[in-house]
């Protein structure tokens, strides 16, 4: 029990992490380069944990490392780059608390891991809270920005069921390096296409990349990997309702955003979710989402 509880703290640490990374993205990172962002948050921090293990992928792990890094780093950090910018920071991550529901459900078909009763009640919560917090908000919703963070849940939650069904012949630091360095190298030459020449960034945007990359990505990986290989997926996603939790309080008490006529009813819903458990310009031709007491950012010709 205490070393499950352990577990549960450590593994705490990624949601949370990833809850200040969407304020971070669309406050501080270049709106129109959504694939050198994602390049640069992932082929660093693969390469540090990398460094650190001093493991390279041996065996089925070479096919395993593409197929993971392809979900869990390459297409799951592009689209959830592009849905950090399109989409206020409470709704991005507001949209992520479905991810419980949608990580028992891919545990349940992929790994025949059949969801408890208290687990599915607390993510059906949390799905509600999601629901009442988009109905329910002053404002349009960017559908670019809520169709990029559906999909970006959808393709993580069934990365995360792989990766932890996955964990033989490899610990949880070398695992996630390489999944990290395949993401980052499919992602690397798509953005030099694409993109152009990477961006060049400000003190302040370098502050934030420093954040995106070692907190955000590399230590929180590593501790969300981990605990998917000592925890049932049910709780590691539960654990996921930190996320919005962070993105919604950072992004009504730090960047001014509203929820709506009813915010405490549809953060509390997700809270009850989480106790169950226990018992900048866009490239898509469209202004960001109107956030109110910020300048609207137009995008590119």
């Amino acid at each position: 029990m205490e070393a499950n509880l352990r577990w549960v703290l450590l593994t705490a640490v990624a949601p949370v992490a990833w809850g200040a990374n969407y304020y971070v993205t669309r406050e501080f990172l270049p709106a129109d380069r959504p694939l050198w962002g994602a390049a640069l948050r992932a082929l660093p921090a693969g390469l540090l944990l990398l460094a650190l293990g001093r493991r390279r992928p041996h065996g089925a792990w070479w096919w395993r490392s593409a197929v993971l890094g392809l979900l869990n780093t390459g297409v799951f950090f592009v689209l959830l780059y592009v849905a950090s910018q399109l989409l206020a920071t409470s709704v991005a991550s507001t949209v992520m608390a479905a991810s419980p529901l949608a990580m028992m459900l891919m545990a349940w078909a992929l790994a025949a891991e059949r969801p408890a009763r208290a687990h599915l009640a607390g993510a059906v919560v949390g799905l509600g809270g999601v629901a009442l917090m988009l109905l329910t908000r002053a404002g349009a919703v960017s559908l670019p920005g809520l169709a990029a963070s559906v999909a970006a849940m959808l393709v993580s939650s069934c990365g995360y069921v792989l990766a932890g069904r996955w964990r033989d012949g490899a610990d949880a630091l070398a695992s996630t390096s390489w999944q990290l360095t395949a993401g980052g190298l499919v992602l690397l030459p798509a953005a030099a296409a694409l993109e152009g020449a990477p961006p060049v960034p400000g003190p302040t945007a370098l502050l934030a990349f420093g954040y995106v990359t070692l907190v955000a990505t590399a230590l929180a990986f590593a501790v969300w990997f981990a605990g998917l290989r000592h925890l049932p997926a049910g709780t590691v996603g539960l654990l996921g309702l930190l996320n919005p939790l962070t993105g919604v309080l950072l992004g009504t008490a730090v960047a001014g955003e509203e929820l709506g006529p009813t915010p405490t009813a549809g953060s509390s819903t997700r809270q009850t979710g989480a106790s169950a458990r226990s018992s900048r310009k866009s490239p898509y031709g469209t202004p960001s989402a109107y956030v109110p007491g910020r300048k609207i950012r137009f995008t590119r010709a």
